[in-house]
Order: structure tokens, then C-alpha cells, then sequence
């Protein structure tokens, strides 16, 4: 049965309104048609149907090297290629276009010359998508802020390295769990009830607050977790994004600002309590000496002693309240943080059991800070006696003095038993000692806190690897300035 033929004008109108552009060459080289979907999609002119391809001055886009390359080789042989997303410049309301190009040789009839057809393609919104979410999951990989991509049901599946780096968890170990993973027992149930409620509700889908989440050593972090649903086409959720910004290092200045308040609270207090102590102190010691004066009796005597010893101890208490309570300014100068680990020690040796040794390490330059010497070698001094009470008298304090980064630090470590786990928050209250009974007033690392902070510094405690106590006191460097800034 004969096919019936095919109107002309019905092809070329079918080809006109064909959303593929469409060209056909001739060996070795001539275009000899294109339809009009060509010609939009390409941005070129009906002037280049009879020219050769192999004279058109391009190097990228629809007639580059390696399409014309591919189309040599589908005239000679019949091979087909296909070329995605090629990057065509010809287009100037967005500034080019990306097309996909496919190369197919058409069949081949006797006493006619090989021919081929070239069909391209406007993808650029599928580029340009694809381009804008490369974008935002570089956006969302980058983030210093916490993120996390759960399903509708709340299983993860990705979060970022900000994740990995605040919890401790690598992302091959949350894909497939739930945020539960770091939950803490602290946040109470209340706070989930709420935040599936508004995540749940058809007329708000996010939440945010503040909660609690815990780490993999266990360690409490506060943060600020905001959860948006993703909705699909139909409004269904079928995904949940959540971003955490980590309070911890605020909250620990916050601590601060409020250890330092309570600090000078208490200091006003101690002042005026030693005040008030100081005069029947005195007048103690007055009675007591007129006794002495006035009798011989071995028995009286020794428990006068007895007496004088106590109201002594009195008053070594009321002198340290009232070096807690003084808050001096210091006379800042520049001074080399290494010649106050070697003042100190020198002062202190001699001083201590010739069975504790000191080990010293400083650096080639030195270190320079602004601060007043007298108080910083306090706080020096303070501290090393500490270290050697802790170890009574036997053992190694090793003092280091070192640059991190734009910060000076000076470290004392020694090798005694160290500090308790549960008194490490306590460590820099007044009236908090870890000595015994009667050795201690818990005033001297107070006094060494508050005079580290009116240096704009801090101190920190902690138990060093394998045995012993460490202190690190940190100071900004003093700014030296450049000839320029001169």
C-alpha cells in the first residue's frame, strides 16, 4: 500500500513552529538549511545558509573546534556525538545561552553527497538551576553557622561541616539518624512539643529558640535553632532545614561579665567587713600584750601565744579581703612578659623547699605587653606558690612564656596531684580554697582574676595531660607601632 505524501508546506510549517533548532550541511562543509527555531536559538542570520562552516570565525558556542571536529566526522563516516551545555555567546538579552547540540548524519542515497543534520537546544534554565542550587549548597557547605537537611519524617540527610566541627559528628555518622543525636536532657519535652506544633501548622511551618543540644564528649551547647520547612509544589513538606548558631563562647562572656560583677560586689562587702574587723583585732592585741607585760605564769603565757597566733591569722585574713576589695588601676607600661616569669622565679627561689625544681621557657624575642609589673609578678608569684603547696614541697613547676597568634601567654604547670573536676568552676571565687583547714582564705586567685581582667587579659585553670594543675595567663600584646603609623 502506498504512503500517502506529505504536503510541503505542512513540513515547513511543522519545522517553523519546532521548539528544536535544526540545521542541515552538506560535505564538505555547506549549511544549506536551518529552520527558525535555529536561528532564535543562536542569535545568528539567514546569511549563513551557503556559507562553510569551516569559515566561520568562532571558537566557542555552536560551531567550535570540537563541533565542527564531530561534524567532520559525521560527513565523512556517519559517526553521531552529542555535546551538553555548550556555552554559546551569540545571544545578548542574558548575555549568551547554553545549548545542548546533538550531530547526526543523515542516510546516505546514491548519487547524492553526505549530508547531516545539527540540532541544538536552549537549556540555559536547566544550567542556570543547576548553577543557583551549586550555589546555595556551597552557601549551605561554607556556612559558620550550623546546618542541618532532615526528610518529612526527621531523618538527616546532610549537614555541614559547622555540624561536624561544634558536635563532633561527621556527617557519614548523622546521615540516617535523627537530630535526637544530640539532644540534651536539659531542654525539657515542652520545647519540642512547641517546635513540632509550629512546624506542623499549615500557616507557619518554622521555628525558633533557644535550647540546649550536647555534644559528643557529653559537653552542654547552647544554641539558637531556627527549623524552616521546605514545601513542594503542592504545599507538602517534604524537607526540614535547620540552623543553629552556637551561644557557647557568649555565654561564657556573659559568665564572665557576671563573675567579675559578683567579684566587685563582694570586694565593697570585704572591704567594709574588715574595716569593722581590724579595730577589735587591735584592740585583742592590745589586751593581750598588756597581759604579757603582767604576768610570769608559764600557763597564761602560752595561751596568750596560743591568742596572738589566732588574731594573727585574723588579720592575715583581713589583710587579703582588703587586697581583694582594692581595685587599683594599674600603671600600664610596656614590659617584656618573659622578665616577669624571671623576676618571679628569682624572688621565689630560696623561698621554697630546695626539692622543688623549676623549669623555665621563653622565647628568642621578647614578648611585650602593657601592664604593670609589680601586679603582674603578684599574680606570677601567687600562682607558683601555689603549685608548690599542691605538691608540698616536692616536685617540677616548669613557667612558659609564649606568642598565640596577636595574644601573650605565660603557663605554670606543675607535677602535683591537680585540681578536682568539680572544684575547676570555683577555682578564681573568694573565700574558695582546695587547701586544708586553716592554710588557705581563698582569696589569692580572686585577687590574681580581677587584677588579670583590669589588664584586659584572663586566666584560665585546668588539669594538665597525665598529672598536675595548669595555669594560662593570656594578655593582648602591646601594639608596636610601624614607621608608617609613626
Amino acid at each position: 500500500m502506498d504512503r500517502p505524501g506529505i504536503d510541503p508546506a505542512l513540513l515547513e510549517r511543522a519545522w517553523a513552529s519546532a521548539p528544536v533548532g535544526v540545521a542541515i550541511v552538506e560535505a564538505p562543509g555547506k549549511i544549506l538549511w536551518a529552520n527558525p527555531a535555529y536561528f532564535a536559538t543562536t542569535g545568528r542570520r539567514p546569511e549563513l545558509l551557503g556559507t562553510d562552516y569551516h569559515d566561520i570565525p568562532e571558537s566557542d558556542g555552536t560551531w567550535s573546534p570540537a563541533i565542527r571536529s564531530a561534524m567532520d566526522a559525521a560527513l565523512a563516516n556517519g559517526e553521531e556525538a552529542r555535546f551538553g551545555s555548550v556555552r554559546a555567546r551569540h545571544r545578548s538579552d542574558r548575555g549568551g545561552a547554553y545549548l545542548d547540540v546533538d550531530i547526526r548524519a543523515l542516510e546516505l542515497r546514491p548519487g547524492e553527497p553526505r549530508r547531516a543534520i545539527l540540532m541544538i537546544r536552549d537549556v540555559s534554565d536547566r544550567v542556570e538551576e543547576h548553577q543557583r542550587a551549586a550555589l546555595f549548597y556551597e552557601a549551605f557547605r561554607t556556612s559558620t553557622n550550623v546546618m542541618q537537611l532532615t526528610d518529612a519524617t526527621g531523618v538527616m540527610i546532610d549537614v555541614n561541616p559547622a555540624y561536624e566541627r561544634v558536635y563532633g559528628y561527621t556527617r557519614s555518622e548523622c546521615i540516617g539518624r535523627k537530630p535526637n543525636l544530640v539532644r540534651s536532657r536539659h531542654t525539657p519535652a515542652e520545647v519540642y512539643e512547641r517546635m513540632w506544633a509550629d512546624l506542623l501548622d499549615p500557616g507557619r511551618g518554622y521555628w525558633s529558640g533557644e535550647l540546649l543540644n550536647r555534644d559528643r564528649k557529653g559537653r552542654e551547647r547552647p544554641v539558637l535553632l531556627s527549623i524552616t520547612a521546605i514545601r513542594d509544589a503542592e504545599g507538602r513538606t517534604s524537607h526540614y532545614l535547620g540552623v543553629a548558631v552556637d551561644l557557647s563562647e557568649q555565654r561564657s562572656w556573659e559568665l564572665r561579665a557576671a563573675h567579675a560583677d559578683k567579684l566587685a560586689s563582694v570586694g565593697q562587702l570585704a572591704a567594709g567587713v574588715a574595716h569593722e574587723i581590724n579595730t577589735p583585732l587591735a584592740n585583742v592585741m592590745l589586751v593581750a600584750e598588756s597581759l604579757r607585760r603582767r604576768s610570769t605564769d608559764p600557763w597564761v603565757l602560752e595561751r596568750l601565744d596560743r591568742m596572738t597566733g589566732q588574731v594573727d591569722v585574723a588579720a592575715r585574713i583581713v589583710r587579703g579581703l582588703l587586697d581583694f576589695a582594692r581595685r587599683e588601676e594599674p600603671h600600664t607600661a610596656e614590659i617584656d612578659l618573659a622578665d616577669v616569669g624571671r623576676e618571679s622565679l628569682a624572688f621565689l627561689r630560696g623561698k621554697q623547699s630546695a626539692d622543688v625544681e623549676f623549669e623555665e621557657r621563653y622565647p628568642a624575642e621578647p614578648v611585650r605587653v602593657l601592664g604593670d609589673r609589680g601586679q603582674l609578678m603578684q599574680v606570677v608569684t601567687n600562682v607558683v606558690n601555689n603549685a608548690c603547696d599542691a605538691m608540698h614541697g616536692r616536685g617540677t613547676v616548669r613557667l612558659t612564656v609564649r606568642r598565640v597568634r596577636d595574644r601573650a601567654e605565660l603557663e605554670v604547670v606543675d607535677s602535683g596531684p591537680g585540681i578536682p573536676e568539680e572544684a575547676l568552676p570555683h577555682i578564681f571565687e573568694p573565700f574558695f580554697t582546695t587547701k586544708p583547714e586553716g592554710q588557705g582564705t581563698g582569696l589569692g586567685l580572686a585577687i590574681c582574676h580581677g587584677i588579670v581582667l583590669a589588664h584586659h587579659g584572663s586566666i584560665v585553670a585546668r588539669n594538665a595531660p597525665g598529672a598536675g594543675a595548669a595555669f594560662v595567663i593570656s594578655l593582648p600584646l602591646a601594639v608596636v607601632a610601624t614607621p608608617a603609623a609613626r
